[in-house]
């Protein structure tokens, strides 16, 4: 499904974020990438779908190049992956519905997106979404009058609204409360056991970790120091992998 050859990046300032990462990830996979702050785990997942640019090597999504693809070819790819982020990344001051609509913006045009004319199947398909995520009463609020659990749900919902094959989610729970962490990633898990989306998951608690990575790839440095089932690691190798709490 997902196929990195070599890749590597290296920030203007010198810094070696990346060397050589090769991986394959099959369909419905759920892997956890764990690396300590500065190892190369949230630079992996951005130069998957090029918010970073790569320095080289290649990726491929089912046999088609997403590094050297055009901006339109880009766009296509894109959709068939979501995107979860850490802080969010929603429209503060747009609603609910808008902020989820943005996961369709790539099937429609610029100017129908910017005067928020989506179609009403993309509409109805949103309130299917946030009735699913248990969010529907929140579908004309304010994304900035939300609790931060509520917010990454509309995250999530707007990576769903694509469709897609692939979820990169970069740190999605640390700014949670332990409660809430476990409420988004019980909803990822869903998504790759009902819906067969491949999930890679950038994590910073060992025991979600464990939990809930059916594959653990560790990075150190920029580099893969380990790739198997989170069963073959002891407590401390899994702790290894995290900056001291």
């Amino acid at each position: 499904m997902l196929k990195i050859e070599n890749l590597r990046k290296t920030y203007k300032t010198g810094v070696e974020a990346l060397r050589d990462i090769s991986i394959k990830v099959e369909e419905g996979e759920f892997v956890v990438v764990l690396g300590k702050s500065g190892s190369g785990k949230s630079t992996l997942l951005r130069c998957i779908n090029r918010l970073v640019e790569p320095t080289s090597g290649r990726v491929f999504l089912n046999d088609e190049e997403i590094t050297g693809a055009s901006s339109g070819k880009l766009r296509q790819l894109r959709q068939k992956i979501g995107m979860v982020f850490q802080q969010y990344n929603l429209v503060s001051r747009f609603s609910v519905q808008t902020n989820i609509l943005a996961g369709r913006l790539s099937t429609v045009s610029t100017a129908a997106s910017m005067l928020n004319l989506f179609p009403q199947a993309d509409v109805e398909k949103s309130q299917q979404v946030l009735d699913r995520l248990g969010i529907a009463d929140k579908e004309f609020d304010r994304a900035d009058k939300l609790s931060g659990g509520q917010q990454q749900r509309v995250g999530l919902a707007r990576a769903l609204m694509q469709d897609p094959q692939l979820i990169l989610a970069d740190e999605p729970v640390s700014s949670l409360d332990p409660s809430t962490s476990k409420q988004i990633m019980d909803l990822l898990a869903e998504f790759n056991q009902r819906d067969g989306v491949a999930v890679i998951c950038n994590l910073h608690l060992p025991s979600l970790a464990r939990e809930y990575g059916s594959r653990i790839i560790a990075l150190n440095e920029g580099q893969i120091v380990y790739d198997g089932p989170a069963t073959d690691l002891s407590e401390t190798e899994l702790n290894s992998f995290y900056d001291s709490q």
